[in-house]
Order: structure tokens, then sequence, then C-alpha cells
């Protein structure tokens, strides 16, 4: 089974009206390449992701489980999609940590590139993308 470490986010961070809903955003100035939060949520199989679907569902790569990141206590879920993300998203064993890509100011928000397989059936929203 997977391990129940995570690390804590080392900023502050805040919930508000974003770029397609509601968005994560930076109350102090990151760095490129810092840690900034995990996303969270129980371990689910791939059998029991496509039975529950919805959204935020993160597949961790190379491992057989899905992060059911619907929980509430999971502010990273709140990360909304960009062609041209701020910030990417790390597979670690069972974890998934997003990290900057570039340095980020505050107030800005936080976003990660979904992913080709997310975005075949979605029509992308962040309106920087040439869609």
């Amino acid at each position: 089974m997977a391990s129940s470490i995570s690390k804590k986010s080392p900023y502050k961070l805040t919930v508000k009206r974003g770029i397609s809903g509601l968005g994560l955003f930076a109350t102090q100035d990151i760095p490129k390449d810092a840690f900034i939060i995990e996303y969270l949520g129980p371990l689910l199989t791939e059998e029991e992701a496509n039975v529950k679907g919805g959204l935020y569902l993160f597949e961790v790569t190379d491992t057989p489980w899905t992060i059911d990141g619907s929980g509430r206590s999971n502010t990273a879920r709140y990360i909304n999609h960009s062609c041209k993300p701020n910030c990417e998203a790390i597979a670690d064993g069972d974890h998934i940590f997003v990290h900057a890509k570039k340095r980020i100011k505050a107030g800005e928000e936080l976003t990660y590139n979904y992913g080709k397989e997310y975005m075949k059936d979605v029509n992308c929203k962040c309106g920087q993308c040439a869609k």
C-alpha cells in the first residue's frame, strides 16, 4: 500500500476567483524550482478511479495509483490548467508535488498543464492557448 508521508506547503496560499472558477494564488513571491504544495487525497486503484470518475483524480505515473483529490482539505485541487503554466506537478512514488517552473509573484494564480489526455475532451479556458 502507499505511504502516508506528505509535505506541508512552506508558502501561504489563498483560494479565490481565478481564470476558470476558483483558483489558488500565491500571497508571497515564490522562487523558481521551489516546492509549493502537495496534491493530497486517498489513493485509488485504476478500477476504483474509473468507477468514481469526475474531477480531481490525479493519476500517479509509474504507479498503479490515482489520487482522489476531491476533498476540500486538498488545497492543491484549486490549481487551474494553463497551456503556459507557472508550476509543474512532479510524481515521486505515490505522491504528487507541485513546484514553481518560474518565479511566481505575490498575487499570481498558480497553474499547471493538465496534459493532453485530460484536455482532449475539455474546452480549454486558460486564455493562453492557440485554440
